[in-house]
């Protein structure tokens, strides 16, 4: 047995909610508010008729994946060169194996998540090739930030998931930054993590890794990895995105579905019609993974963005995107499918006040819309072309208000404090009331960044704002942060993995 630690106030309030299944601290959230419908069932039949006739009349490119085809083929589709259509029913049908929740296991069984049904899991933001702080401002991302996001993910209370390319590496050649990156997610947390999905070899390198941490037999079974897969919008799966996606699916792990569209670019401008384009894109990959292994895990994407049409712009967190998710959602509720859908979102520049109205306004759509897997939970700014270390913090922060959030109200006798009432009386005071100190460490979300001081407090201490609180948080945490134990004979086999495959070819940087 190690050395017991005393925990702080805070921490021993969070273990205390979390036992009780409330607050932070808990592998993933279980939402007691209900999901916001908001559009009629007359309606969205009418956007899945229209999606019906797209996939019908239009159709979907499948291009450099010949396997692909013959699926298709197999399966009745009208298959014409590259191009393929659709009989109107028949994606729906074929999506009946999947799962409606799956569990990703993680290495830690504690910190196992169940993806689909009332779930809710937090992942960090996915893909930024620049990082920035206050100190050093954008740069390009390099390994040592890349493994600082995840040491500062595995230190909160806040996520449940490790993500994946939380940054882009970009000081590791191209064909080897892969390995690097699973080999961080599985040494540095012991929360779920995803793969790589930028070749078939990579996607299954990181299967391999997973099956090395697992065992064989348990990832044929088991979920313990995913992958997130884009489309080529408007209406293209490359070959890329497609081996990648059968490659997840032949192993029984998880792809995420997820078309990229930008209204009035990459799709319509009309928000309807980027939500017709979108779910005919998604209930084409998704039904790919079940004809290349039926009952495999798939998580229904989406990730519908507007764009200035004075400048040709990509801007994130606006409202009609926020608003067109909460229709996402009830789409993939239709089809029993568990969801992945907008996060915390901004084309902000700097953790201002514009990076964190756009972020919440988009992250209240997921929450609403009924998203289970939310990536970009945290980091995500300058339209995700940068990871910001103090944005990290901020979203953090927000995240574990969102726990409260979802946990909604709880009713019962000591709930409803009448027994408080006649103690306190008419005119007097609950601050010390017995109902009061029997809750009072645990009654409120308690945030980590948030100024609650009067003005005079405040100013005394040096007038500080939330960014400069941020800066200070993560630089306290990365020196604070220990790694989870981990085998010594898995580790052992996953560096001699690493290395086998790294000396096996050339450094490639395109």
């Amino acid at each position: 047995m190690g050395e017991v630690r005393v925990r702080s106030g805070r921490q021993a309030r969070q273990a205390e909610r979390a036992q009780k299944g409330g607050g932070m601290g808990r592998p993933y959230i279980v939402r007691n508010i209900p999901t916001y419908d908001v559009l009629s069932e007359e309606n969205l039949v009418r956007i899945e008729k229209a999606a019906d006739r797209v996939l019908a009349e239009t159709g979907i490119e499948f291009r450099d994946d010949p396997v692909a085809l013959d699926h298709w083929k197999r399966a009745g589709a009208k298959v014409d060169g590259l191009l393929v259509k659709f009989d109107p029913g028949m994606l729906r049908e074929i999506l009946k194996s999947a799962p409606s929740v799956f569990t990703q296991h993680a290495r830690n069984p504690a910190n196992s998540v169940q993806i689909g049904g009332k779930n809710v899991v937090f992942s960090p933001a996915y893909g930024s090739p620049f990082v920035m702080d206050l100190d050093r401002g954008r740069r390009f991302g390099t390994i040592e930030d890349f493994r600082n996001f995840i040491k500062l993910a595995q230190s909160s209370p806040n996520f449940h998931h490790s993500g994946g390319t939380i940054c882009e590496p970009t000081d590791v050649a191209v064909n080897k930054r892969h390995l690097d990156m699973v080999l961080a997610h599985i040494e540095l947390s012991d929360r779920p993590y995803m793969g790589s999905v930028t070749a078939e070899s990579r996607a299954e390198d990181s299967i391999e890794m997973s099956r090395i941490v697992f065992g064989r037999d348990f990832v044929d079974q088991n979920c313990v990895i995913l992958g997130n897969v884009n489309v080529n919008s408007p209406l293209v799966w490359d070959g890329t995105m497609t081996n990648a996606l059968r490659a997840y699916a032949r192993a029984n792990q998880a792809a995420v579905i997820v078309p990229f569209i930008l209204g009035g670019a990459m799709g319509p401008v009309t928000n309807a019609g980027g939500i017709v384009q979108s779910l005919a894109e998604t209930m084409a990959g998704c039904a790919l993974t079940q004809l290349e292994r039926k009952g495999a895990p798939v998580i229904f994407g989406n990730f519908l963005s507007s764009m200035s049409l004075r400048s040709g712009s990509p801007t994130f967190g606006t409202p009609e995107p926020a608003i067109g998710s909460q229709v996402i959602g009830q789409l993939a509720r239709r089809l029993n499918l568990p969801l992945r859908c907008s996060g915390n979102f901004t084309t902000s520049k700097l953790p201002d006040g514009q990076a964190m109205m756009e972020g919440t306004m988009s992250m209240l759509a997921a929450v609403h819309c009924g998203a289970n897997f939310i990536l970009h939970s945290a980091g995500f700014l300058d339209g995700l072309l940068s990871m910001s270390y103090e944005k990290f913090m901020l979203d953090a922060d927000l995240c574990g208000a969102l726990h409260a959030y979802l946990d909604g109200i709880r009713i019962d006798d000591d709930q409803l404090a009448v027994d408080a009432f006649a103690e306190v009386g008419p005119g007097n005071h609950f601050f010390g009331c017995s109902h009061t100190m029997k809750h009072y460490e645990t009654a409120f979300w308690d945030s980590e960044l948030s100024d609650n001081e009067p003005f005079e407090k405040w100013e005394a201490a040096g007038s500080t704002d939330a960014a400069t609180r941020a800066n200070k948080l993560w630089k306290k945490r990365l020196a604070e942060y220990e790694a989870p134990a981990l085998d010594d004979g898995i580790r052992e086999a996953l560096h001699d993995f690493v290395g086998r495959k790294k000396a096996g070819m050339a450094d490639a940087w395109y």
